[in-house]
């Protein structure tokens, strides 16, 4: 079925009925991208609950059953010196947000003199011209302050999966050093739920509900056995995503004490990643040619996946549902300038991790290049790349 036909179709339903077919048939279209039927049976189960269930919208705790297996090595040997380097960076690295962020700031989301999103990280033009109406200064300020806190309460959502996903992996992975850095991990993405809920709570006055696909991400991942999955899922996918949308909102954001928050938490991140690439470069080269294509794959899906969804529905639903079609909507947001730098930077962390684990081999090479993801191959690793190094470019290009 045709988009405008599907359009005229739901357009004589009511206005909140229309909504919900719609959010339905995005849903199917999320399933119809997946081209891989094996990545497609492993997400199924999760694409299911998360965007037709929409089990983390339901105002109760989601219950994800977990079944991995518990290593314990009664050795203790110390066999990956440069995890246990990492390690010892790691505590050194530890900061406490009660003493070094100004929690006594005054933060105006409203104020366009200190804004948290520039003016021109949405194109209101363009938004204009499907409304068919103009916006006040007001209302800009106030739809700017809504995205921000919606992707502020995406990146919660996505440190809760990562407390879990690290206290998992830490119980599951099979070499002791990587038991030690993983419990520092465990303790950074603590603290990182602590000071995005504090700043959404105190500061923004709101909190999002989960965005469905980042669900269906941290529900295949937590339930899935293999500790080289979640890893794979988390570290590299979840995370380096992350590393690139922190990134892009520190050099964006004029208010100070969210940028010295992103500091401190950008720093915590790259060494996760790095952690992430430590770990499954050497394990990638054991694994058998099937176990290697299938972990490709996923990661080749889930990153499409992961780029054509981050589409901000519930800021459409609260602002524009009955005013633009779900269609325009998208297309607003997917041209918006601010959005596509969002994956841009991201993509550029994520496509030469996946080439420093050996999952870009020569037969993804042109399923990305088509996708307009080869252009990231030649970037740094994140075992290149560490905090400091990493703040220091964000400082210089902004």
């Amino acid at each position: 079925m045709t988009t405008n036909r599907l359009e005229r179709l739901t357009g004589l339903l009511p206005a909140r009925m229309r909504g919900q077919v719609g959010a339905y048939f995005d849903a199917l279209e999320v399933f119809m991208e997946v081209r891989d039927p094996k990545v497609l049976a492993a997400l199924g189960p999760s694409g299911v609950r998360g965007l037709l269930l929409q089990r983390g919208k339901q105002g109760v705790p989601s219950l994800m059953r977990a079944s991995h297996q518990a290593h314990f090595d009664w050795t203790y040997s110390s066999e990956h010196p440069e995890m246990r380097e990492l390690y010892t960076r790691a505590k050194r690295g530890q900061w406490d947000a009660d003493v070094v962020l100004d929690w006594t700031r005054s933060v105006d989301p409203l104020d366009p003199n200190v804004p948290i999103l520039p003016d021109d990280f949405l194109d209101f033009d363009d938004l204009e011209g499907l409304l068919g109406v103009r916006l006040t200064a007001g209302e800009r300020k106030k739809i700017l302050h809504s995205l921000a806190a919606w992707l502020l309460s995406q990146f919660l959502h996505g440190e809760q999966g990562a407390l879990f996903a690290a206290a998992q992996v830490t119980e599951a992975v099979q070499f002791f050093d990587g038991k030690l850095y993983g419990a520092t991990q465990v303790m950074d993405e603590g603290r990182h739920v602590e000071v995005f809920h504090r700043y959404l709570d105190t500061k923004l006055e709101r909190l999002y509900q989960i965005n469905d696909n980042l669900f269906v991400i941290i529900d295949a991942l937590m339930t899935d056995s293999r500790w080289d999955m979640k890893f794979l899922g988390m570290q590299i996918m979840v995370e380096g995503l992350a590393l690139g949308a922190f990134g892009t909102l520190y050099q964006q954001t004029k208010e100070p004490l969210l940028k010295d928050l992103l500091r401190y938490v950008i720093q915590d991140e790259a060494r996760h990643v790095h952690y992430g690439v430590l770990a499954l470069r050497e394990h990638n080269k054991q694994l058998s040619e099937a176990e290697r294509r299938e972990r490709e794959d996923w990661s080749f899906e889930v990153a499409l996946l992961m780029r054509n969804r981050f589409m901000a529905w519930e800021v459409y639903e609260e602002w524009f549902e009955g005013k633009l079609t779900r269609e325009q909507w998208k297309g607003f947001v997917t041209r918006a300038p601010g959005m596509s730098q969002f994956r841009h930077v991201m993509f550029s962390r994520l496509v030469p991790n996946l080439r420093e684990i050996g999952l870009i081999s020569a037969r993804m090479i042109p399923r990305f290049e088509k996708t307009g993801l080869l252009q990231y191959m030649g970037g740094l690793s994140a075992d290149r790349l560490d905090g400091d190094r990493l703040v220091a470019e964000l400082d210089r290009a902004a």
